[in-house]
């Protein structure tokens, strides 16, 4: 089959040159607010201490009930409804057991909407629609939103974006709205095209239950492997009004985002233009989605998207480093955090939550390779599951990232105990401890690599054997 159409060359996206703009203009605002933000986000991203399991998802039957919850799962928080959303969910059909495997989301009119997507060379039909039509409209006057779960409509060709024209074409009737301005995602088995009749006969069905609650439900209805429903909330002030951010995201294996990471929807009430709302997609996705990996795999399909119902009475804020937002872009960022540790929390198999530091690095993106190069190396991730802290193999996964590193000067951490310092190993090592400690469910690792002052950080867990298990029967 053929790809989904390649956009022209050389031709900047609008909605993409508005954020990356926007992020060099107020980059030095944004520079110190980003490092304060996201050191309160990792100390608080659990901290939603009013979460209850009300939500938990029910067992299932066959095959997907016999899957174990993650040992790292957190309970799904108390998210309030959202002024300017309805949403419902169904069964299309897409599963063999009875299951909820279809979201509809509705926005009012005048809502914003901004996204940021895979790079993945292959790409999926509904990805290629958002972009296209995101550009085309640029964000504004969105109205709805479709999610199907159980089939990724990926590397199906024409006939791909066929069905997920038909999909916006049946919503835009339904929600008396253009096609263009419903936004289509899925997930699933790659290769398998999209029987969207399966959607068209359910929305009737969803457009009359649509409600203001029902966040609990919209998270499950669009999990794949995922052992537990993720999402996220929390309140900001803007010119002294509340406004409430939520949000939900799928994920478990096939995590190595590149612009996002598996499908993930967050909404606010505050009333922010559409090209701010994209530039603050763009700057928080790279510490958030894009620091997090559980395989080192990228999907075909990885959304983020943001939309804002502008229905809190807040004032419209139409830059994205309007000093209005300080507090919104705290939480926003605090939001999408949380979220992207949740899908390493339920990587498939896992069993430990690690944190990796590179610091002394060259420049921000070396840190950033070094970083991804050990979270992302199976000896490493394999050692982690063992419980063994052989730095040996994490010295081995900074070398073959190709960026430099001052091997004399090089020390490697686990928590607060070391194990190799100035290229050598330490002094103080002590293997009881060191067993001691990577016994817990969570660590963190940091590396000096002893050539400069830049660093980054990457979440990731290990890699056991319920993980081949998982993707050795995940199509029978």
């Amino acid at each position: 089959m053929s790809r989904p159409p390649k956009p022209p060359a050389k031709s900047p996206k609008p909605v993409e040159v508005v954020g990356h703009t926007l992020e060099r203009a107020f980059d030095p605002l944004t520079s110190a607010l980003k490092r304060a933000a996201l050191k309160r986000a990792d100390k608080t991203s659990r901290a939603f201490d009013d979460r209850t399991a009300k939500d938990a998802p029910p067992p299932a039957a066959g095959k997907v009930a016999a899957m174990p919850v993650s040992p790292l799962a957190v309970p799904f928080p108390r998210m309030p409804p959202i002024p300017g959303l309805l949403m419902a969910t169904g069964r299309a059909g897409f599963y063999k057991q009875e299951r909820d495997d279809l979201l509809v989301m509705s926005f009012p009119e005048g809502a914003s909407c901004a996204g940021v997507f895979t790079r993945h060379g292959v790409g999926s039909a509904p990805v290629d629609w958002c972009r296209r039509h995101l550009t085309a409209s640029k964000g504004e006057g969105v109205r709805a939103l479709v999610v199907n779960a159980g089939c990724a409509n990926s590397f199906t060709g024409r006939p791909g974006a066929d069905a997920v024209r038909r999909v916006a074409s049946a919503t835009a009737k339904r929600f008396d709205c253009r096609q263009r301005d419903v936004m289509v995602a899925s997930t699933g088995v790659i290769g398998v095209l999209l029987d969207d009749a399966k959607i068209a006969v359910r929305l009737p069905e969803l457009e009359h239950r649509l409600a203001a609650d029902g966040w609990g439900g919209a998270a499950r209805a669009i999990m794949t492997t995922d052992t537990f429903p993720k999402g996220s909330y929390a309140e900001a002030k803007i010119d002294g009004v509340t406004v409430r951010i939520g949000g939900i995201c799928k994920g478990s294996g096939m995590i190595a985002p590149d612009m996002a990471t598996m499908l993930a929807f967050v909404v606010t009430d505050a009333a922010i233009a559409p090209g701010a709302l994209q530039a603050l997609v763009n700057l928080y996705t790279r510490n958030t989605f894009n620091a997090v990996t559980v395989d080192g795999d990228r999907s075909t399909n990885d959304t983020l998207m943001l939309f804002a119902t502008g229905q809190s009475g807040a004032p419209r804020i139409s830059r994205a480093g309007d000093r209005r937002l300080a507090d919104f872009r705290d939480k926003l960022e605090q939001v999408l955090l949380d979220l992207a540790h949740q899908l390493v929390r339920d990587g498939e198999g896992a069993t430990k939550f690690i944190k990796i530091t590179v610091t002394g690095a060259e420049t921000a993106a070396s840190a950033r390779k070094i970083a991804r190069s050990v979270a992302e190396s199976p000896l490493v991730k394999t050692a982690f599951a063992g419980e063994d802290a052989n730095w040996g193999r994490i010295v081995m996964a900074v070398g073959k990232a190709d960026e430099p590193v001052d091997r004399e000067s090089m020390s490697v951490k686990f928590g607060p105990y070391w194990a190799a310092q100035d290229g050598l190993i330490s002094k103080s090592y002590d293997e009881g401890k060191m067993s001691a400690y990577m016994k817990r469910q969570e660590l963190e690792v940091s590396i000096d690599v002893g050539m400069g002052r830049a660093s980054s950080t990457v979440w990731t867990c290990d890699l056991t054997k319920r993980y081949v298990e998982i993707n050795g029967d995940y199509r029978s």
